[in-house]
């Protein structure tokens, strides 16, 4: 995968509150904090070179972008953190200002007709076909209208944690869903499973607030 304009605005996006955490969550002195950025930037260029680059119509490709960040940051640390302390790190981490505004208009634009129709046709692609880490997806539509599930049965996160040799740790990217659905504030988020938690595909179900 190139290191193209959205590699290169994600890591310009999350830096900081990816290396402040380092203290806020586990202590890291702010010099070792700035000295374990400056290392997870070259490796986060050298995990996602080798990737095969993602079709235009894949909308999944920031997800990954976002895990390999967050692995190359969880490499660099002195001790390998637990999933609970990861699960807030990556959430303190991810929800800055410029993100919870993101979910905001993402939540004004959930159940519309032009976002369902975008689901259809994420469903139709199946881009984890043909690129072992993104996607494949199965929409189920509730059918009093009150929302749908999107169920996955391919997850390019799970592909590249395995990869990074962090698979264990994946739950705590997971637990962003619950946090993302929340803060667009238009649907109530359900999960019975997760491929990382050993579920047989991961059920992310939104129901209308």
């Amino acid at each position: 995968m190139k290191y193209d304009a959205k590699a290169k605005a994600m890591w310009l996006i999350f830096r900081k509150s990816f290396e402040e955490n380092l203290t806020t969550i586990f202590g890291i002195q702010p010099q070792a904090a700035k000295e374990i950025s400056r290392k997870a930037k070259k490796q986060y260029r050298e995990i996602l070179e080798p990737v095969p680059e993602f079709e235009k119509k894949d909308r999944f490709k920031v997800n990954l972008i976002g895990c390999v960040m967050l692995g190359a940051y969880v490499l660099n640390m002195p001790e390998r953190p637990t999933v609970e302390a990861l699960t807030e790190y990556y959430e303190r981490a991810m929800m800055i200002p410029m993100m919870k505004w993101f979910c905001r208009q993402s939540g004004k634009r959930k159940f519309t007709d032009a976002d369902m129709e975008g689901m259809r046709q994420t469903e139709k692609l199946r881009a984890g076909d043909r690129n072992p880490y993104s996607w494949n997806m199965d929409l189920y539509e509730y059918e009093d209208g009150s929302g749908y599930e999107a169920r996955f049965t391919q997850c390019g996160i799970c592909k590249m944690m395995k990869d990074l040799g962090l698979y264990d740790l994946t739950p705590a990217m997971c637990h962003l869903d619950y946090v993302m659905s929340e803060a667009g504030g238009a649907s109530n988020f359900a999960r019975e499973y997760t491929i990382a938690s050993g579920g047989p595909y991961c059920d992310c179900g939104y129901k209308k607030k």
